[in-house]
C-alpha cells in the first residue's frame, strides 16, 4: 500500500496542489480499488492515467490478447506484445509508469458469479468494453453491490459517457439509458473507429473516476455526454431513472 512520504509528496505534487485533491484526496487515491473492464481503446488510456495518478490497487480484466489491429488506438499495448494477453501487456506498460501500483489481473471474460465478486472486491468499476450485453451484465452488477459505474463507448468518430452511481438514489442506471435512448450496439470491428476518439473517452473516464474517488467535483451522474469529434461538438443529456427499468426500479421497490 503507497504511503505519503517525502517521495510520493513531490511525485504527486502537482496534484496535491489541487485544493480539491490536496493530500487527503491523494491518499484517497492510493487507498482506492478500482476495476478495469476492457483493456482496449478505452481500457488503456484509464489504466494508464490511474496508475500514474496513483491509485493503490487496479484490477484489469480482458479475456483478448493484442493484436496488430489493436496498436493505432489501444496505446496500452506495443508492438512487442502481439500475441501476449491484454492484461500482462497493459500491467507490464503501468508498472513501468508507476511501480508502487498494484494491478492484479485476470485474461477472462468476466460473468455470473465472477463478475459479482469482482465488483463487490472494489470501490469503484470503469466499463471499457465494446459489447452491449457486457455493459448490461456489468451494469447489473454494480448495482446490486451499490458500487459507482463509470460508462463510455466509441464508434466511428462519436463517443458517449456517463456516470451510474448506485449509491444516489435518483441516479439511472445503465439500463435505462439504454431503454430511453438506446447504446452503441455496433461494433469497432464492424465500423471502425478513430484513435483518439476513444483515448479522448478513456482520458474522460479516467477523469470521472478521480472525482468520485476523491468526493470532488460534479460527475456525470444522470447525466449523458455525447461527442461528435468529426465535428468536435458535445452535447448533455439529462438522463432521469426509469421506474420501470428492471434493474434499478423494481430492485427499489418502485
Amino acid at each position: 500500500m503507497m504511503t505519503m512520504n517525502d517521495e510520493t509528496l513531490l511525485r504527486y505534487s502537482r496534484q496535491i496542489m489541487l485544493p480539491q485533491i490536496d493530500v487527503a484526496g491523494q491518499q484517497r487515491l492510493f487507498d482506492a480499488r478500482v476495476l478495469i473492464i476492457g483493456v482496449g481503446g478505452l481500457g488503456s488510456p484509464v489504466a494508464l492515467y490511474l496508475a500514474g495518478c496513483g491509485v493503490g490497487e487496479i484490477h484489469l480484466a480482458d479475456p483478448d490478447r493484442v493484436d496488430s489491429s489493436n496498436l493505432p488506438r489501444q496505446i496500452a499495448h506495443v508492438a512487442d506484445a502481439v500475441g501476449e494477453s491484454k492484461v500482462a501487456s497493459a500491467r507490464r506498460r503501468m508498472r513501468a509508469l508507476n511501480p508502487d501500483v498494484t494491478v492484479r489481473t485476470r485474461a477472462e471474460t468476466l460473468r455470473g458469479q465472477a463478475l459479482e465478486e469482482a465488483v463487490a472486491g472494489v470501490d469503484l468499476v470503469l466499463d471499457c468494453t465494446d459489447n452491449l450485453e457486457a455493459r448490461k451484465s456489468i451494469n447489473r452488477a454494480c448495482f446490486a453491490a451499490g458500487k459507482p459505474l463509470v460508462s463510455a463507448a466509441a464508434i466511428r468518430w462519436e463517443g458517449q459517457i456517463s456516470v451510474f452511481d448506485a449509491r444516489l438514489p435518483d441516479c439511472p442506471c445503465y439500463e435505462c439509458l439504454y431503454g430511453a435512448l438506446g447504446g452503441v450496439a455496433d461494433t469497432c470491428s464492424e465500423n471502425g473507429v478513430m484513435g483518439p476518439v476513444v483515448g479522448m473517452l478513456g482520458c474522460m473516464q479516467a477523469s470521472e473516476a478521480v472525482k468520485l474517488l476523491c468526493g470532488v467535483g460534479e460527475p456525470l451522474a444522470g447525466r449523458l455526454l455525447l461527442i461528435d469529434a468529426l465535428a468536435m461538438r458535445t452535447q448533455e443529456v439529462r438522463l432521469p431513472r426509469d421506474p420501470d427499468c428492471p434493474v434499478c426500479g423494481k430492485a427499489r421497490g418502485l
